[in-house]
């Protein structure tokens, strides 16, 4: 998109500034505020005077306390957060925590480096490695630059960077939130959210829609915007608007919120206006996670991550210690279906058991069902493991297998779930097997699309870059018939197909999906409620229609605007 496009800029006859700025749209809501910057602190110099040979032990002492109180802190905040905010806060302690890392910044203090730069050094060094490397591990600079950040504060005696303390509600803007500080947000004080960086499936946006907040990324030139400027937040629009008409921006926001309380009053379970069942489960990554998402409207588990359970163990746990973190899971949705993803290591989930180190390219290295490639036992552990979880209760446990790209590895991993009478299943998130669904069909038992990964592989854009931010939004044409090709080929077959990633947690994509012949939809819970109340609003006619329509359009843009056009949610 270019500036003139992004930016409108101009005058009212008072001389008040008028500015519109257009970015993507990730959480729908409007929000009517005054801004508030988070601004990241300098960073770290790389350079400072040398550390004397007799101090370097003190050094790297002060380091680890640093690092291990910042791994600490993360892992408190993950206890108490759920879903996808648990899920980033422990991923990103894994940084913290990663061996390399503190091997890098110990090298460089043992050679004379004060441990604040040698921190920044280290730092840098895994940055530049994480960008070349692109898609998932491109990601996560803005997390490491954090976890720079929050040990070079503790090392100086500073407290950790963090969020303003406003004393009315804002419309919070930042060049890119820290995962931390997303987590973080109180949606009664930050009533909207917006980045110059980041794209429809980062961190940001990712939290930001199981909190609900409005959230636009990828806005340019937002710098334009001044500590209190008040601005009008459109999340389904993509906009902020400086200079709107008060009146006409409160009865905006008031309608907003009648929406909202439509939202927080719908239970379940999920049905179209004209009675077609739509089952809506939750995403979750440990027995903690799941006994809140049990609390919510989900009707089971669409996703288990796995890996989540052991992304600071050092050794593959034992087949009973595994099946103790899975049965906790089963326990919390007994009586339901739960979806267990086998280990999706590797890339940015950097499971130090079963995860490659140094690789070139990670995202697309030996991740998901290709970690069997470093261990041929992991699978046959985890399968005896999640077996074992399931004797004594009582539970629908389905098995699903992550990065699948061949036939011959379906057949082989289908092979094993079945032998423990579980039902067996793979994700479709590899172009390949989109392409070949009705061959792959053929071998399992269900599907269930991984929306994040599956965009990001068949546009070819990495998911960081906020320049290519309409690149990764599954309203992509591309993405959208593969997606339809799928439903097709489940629907021809008789086999379920499920979808669970970010696209499903959008109320209006959600019923693109179900016209499309989805069978279920998993999400974060808290996002559960607003994909019910929307699909409450429609008849499957009108899914239909809108999922016939979106695979012609011309752009991201048109697809999107057409889908509400016809299903008109309000």
């Amino acid at each position: 998109m270019s500036e003139s496009e992004s930016e409108v800029q101009q005058s009212d006859a008072a001389g008040a500034k008028k500015l519109i700025m257009e970015g993507t749209g990730v959480v729908s809501g409007l929000a009517y505020a005054p801004v508030a910057w988070v601004r990241r602190p300098e960073p770290p110099s790389l350079t400072g005077p040398e550390l004397p040979a007799d101090e370097v032990e003190t050094a790297m002492e002060q380091f680890r306390l640093a690092a291990d109180a910042v791994v600490e802190g993360l892992e408190h905040r993950a206890a108490k957060s759920e879903g996808d905010a648990s899920e980033v806060l422990k991923m990103t302690a894994g940084l913290a925590r990663d061996k390399a890392w503190r091997k890098s910044v110990n090298r460089h203090i043992k050679s004379g480096v004060q441990p604040v730069n040698a921190v920044a050094k280290a730092t840098e060094e895994f940055v530049n490695l994480f960008l070349k490397a692109g898609g998932l591990m491109a990601e996560r600079v803005t997390d490491l630059r954090d976890i720079r950040d929050r040990v070079a504060a503790r090392l100086e005696g500073r407290p950790e960077p963090g969020l303003p303390e406003p004393s009315e509600p804002v419309v919070l803007l930042a060049d890119d939130l820290a995962p931390v500080d997303t987590a973080g947000l109180d949606p009664e004080l930050f009533v909207a959210l917006a980045t110059e960086l980041g794209g429809p499936t980062s961190h940001t946006a990712i939290i930001a829609r199981q909190l609900g907040i409005p959230c636009v990324v990828a806005v340019g030139k937002m710098n334009l915007l001044e500590e209190g400027d008040v601005v009008l937040l459109d999340g389904g629009e993509g906009t902020l608007r400086l200079g709107a008409d008060p009146e006409q921006a409160k009865a905006l926001v008031k309608q907003d919120l009648e929406r909202r309380e439509k939202i927080a009053a719908w239970s379940g379970p999920a049905r179209t206006k004209d009675g077609h069942a739509v089952q809506l489960l939750a995403n979750v990554q440990d027995p903690a996670g799941a006994a809140r998402a049990a609390q919510s409207e989900a009707e089971g588990v669409g996703l288990f991550r796995t890996e989540l359970c052991f992304l600071g163990t050092a050794t593959e746990p034992s087949i009973d210690n595994q099946a103790k973190q899975y049965r906790g899971v089963f326990e919390a949705f007994a009586g339901h279906k739960v979806v267990v993803r086998t280990l999706d290591s590797g890339s940015d989930k950097p499971v130090p058991f079963a995860t490659l180190a140094d690789e070139p390219n990670p995202s697309l290295g030996v991740r998901g069902i290709r970690t069997l490639r470093i261990n041929d036992g992991l699978l046959s552990n985890q399968l005896d493991a999640i077996k074992q979880a399931t004797e004594g209760v009582d539970v629908e446990a389905w098995v699903m297998c992550p990065m699948i790209s061949t036939l011959p590895e379906a057949r082989d991993v289908t092979r094993q779930i079945r032998a423990r009478g579980l039902k067996a299943g793979i994700m479709v998130e590899v172009p390949s097997t989109a392409l070949l669904i009705d061959q792959f069909m053929n071998e399992v038992d269900f599907v269930s699309i991984g929306t994040n990964d599956l965009t990001q592989y068949v546009m070819a854009a990495d998911r960081l870059s906020a320049n290519l931010a309409d690149f990764t939004t599954p309203w992509q044409p591309a993405v959208l018939n593969l997606m339809a090709r799928v439903a097709e080929a489940g629907a021809r077959k008789g086999k379920p197909v499920g979808v669970c990633g970010e696209a499903a947690a959008d109320p209006l994509m959600a019923c693109v999906l179900v016209g499309m012949g989805m069978t279920s939809l998993s999400m974060a819970a808290g996002a559960i409620s607003a994909v019910g109340a929307a699909l409450s609003e429609v008849t499957l006619e009108q899914c239909q229609a809108a999922a016939r329509a979106v695979i012609s359009a011309f752009d991201d843009e048109q697809a999107q605007n057409t889908a509400r056009a016809i299903l008109n949610l309000s």
